[in-house]
């Protein structure tokens, strides 16, 4: 595993320096949106809600969105101006019975290992904590972020598991029936099947049953050959639109309704064609023009008088 922090465990005077590993992994089949035609992927666009426009990401400003629909823009100098910390200590506020805290308030679990000279009092906080039956109740600063988190023993090493703050969990206000309402025989029925149920719980009796399924399903897919390799995607910077073509076939569409005959659309081709054919006219009537014009005849001629003395002289 790769180290993504570290810093001090900090209770009273003594200071544990430690290592933070991420103590869990998702391993949820993800897949990803593509063309059933080819297989390449779908992109997606950061696009102005108003201008239509794509924002390039030098544009782009973190909002917040006021309860009025009202938009609140924020810059790096707004954030820079609230509570952060960069702190590398986790600082031990209270050590707390451990059924007081929730599983509910669990967030992310991380792993502690000691630095080689933390050790020593690495290994007497873990003793401590599990003697005493309580969790470490602490501080830390995880992302520039102070978070509030618990320490506690977990097969001979301390956990981290950060929480979310008391007020991020939300009450509860359902109607979830009244036991009074149940006959005491169901009551009594409902006890039996628990204690039939009773048993441990035993972590490798349980998979993922779906995710095995869907490995199992794309394997055979491979082997069978159903596989599209997708070409190289093209840079685009999205759907390109061209205003002219647009408004022409929206000037056509307004023919149509109202039974008027299209006119033929000029493609790009007939234009470049029809713009060499009006060069190559340009230039022949200024071929004929010349050739028409007083010093060209003078010039014809001095050249037919020269030929006639020239025969004479002979």
């Amino acid at each position: 595993m790769r180290a993504i922090w570290k810093g001090a465990v900090s209770f009273g005077l003594v200071s544990v320096p430690v290592k933070l590993y991420a103590a869990t992994e998702s391993k949820d089949i993800s897949f990803r949106q593509v063309h059933a035609k080819d297989g390449g992927r779908i992109k997606y666009q950061r696009v102005c809600s108003i201008d239509g426009e794509e924002v390039p990401y030098s544009d782009i400003a973190k909002g917040y969105e006021t309860e009025d629909g009202e938009m609140v823009i924020l810059d790096d100098a707004d954030f820079a101006e609230l509570p952060a910390t960069s702190s590398r200590e986790i600082s031990v506020e209270k050590f707390v019975p451990s059924e007081q805290i929730d599983p509910m308030l669990f967030e992310k679990s991380y792993y502690l290992e000691p630095e080689k000279t933390g050790a020593k009092p690495y290994a007497l906080l873990r003793q401590a904590l599990v003697e005493a039956d309580r969790m470490a109740l602490v501080t830390v600063s995880l992302r520039n972020r102070m978070s509030l988190a618990v320490l506690r023993v977990r097969e001979d090493v301390i956990v981290l598991q950060t929480m979310m703050w008391p007020d991020e969990v939300r009450k509860p206000e359902l109607s979830t029936g009244d036991v009074e309402d149940a006959k005491p025989a169901e009551v009594k029925m409902a006890q039996m099947l628990v204690e039939t149920l009773a048993g441990d719980f035993e972590p490798d009796e349980y998979e993922d049953d779906y995710r095995e399924a869907v490995e199992a399903l794309v394997k055979a897919k491979i082997e069978g050959g159903e596989v599209k390799a997708a070409p190289v995607a093209k840079k685009s910077s999205g759907e390109v639109v061209d205003l002219l073509a647009a408004l022409q076939r929206s000037v056509e569409a307004a023919k149509s309704a109202r039974g008027e005959e299209p006119e033929e659309a000029a493609t790009p081709a007939k234009k470049t064609a029809a713009k060499k054919t009006a060069q190559k006219t340009a230039q022949k009537a200024a071929a004929k023009k010349s050739a028409d014009s007083p010093s060209r005849k003078s010039a014809t001629s001095v050249k037919k008088s020269t030929r006639k003395t020239a025969k004479k002289a002979s």
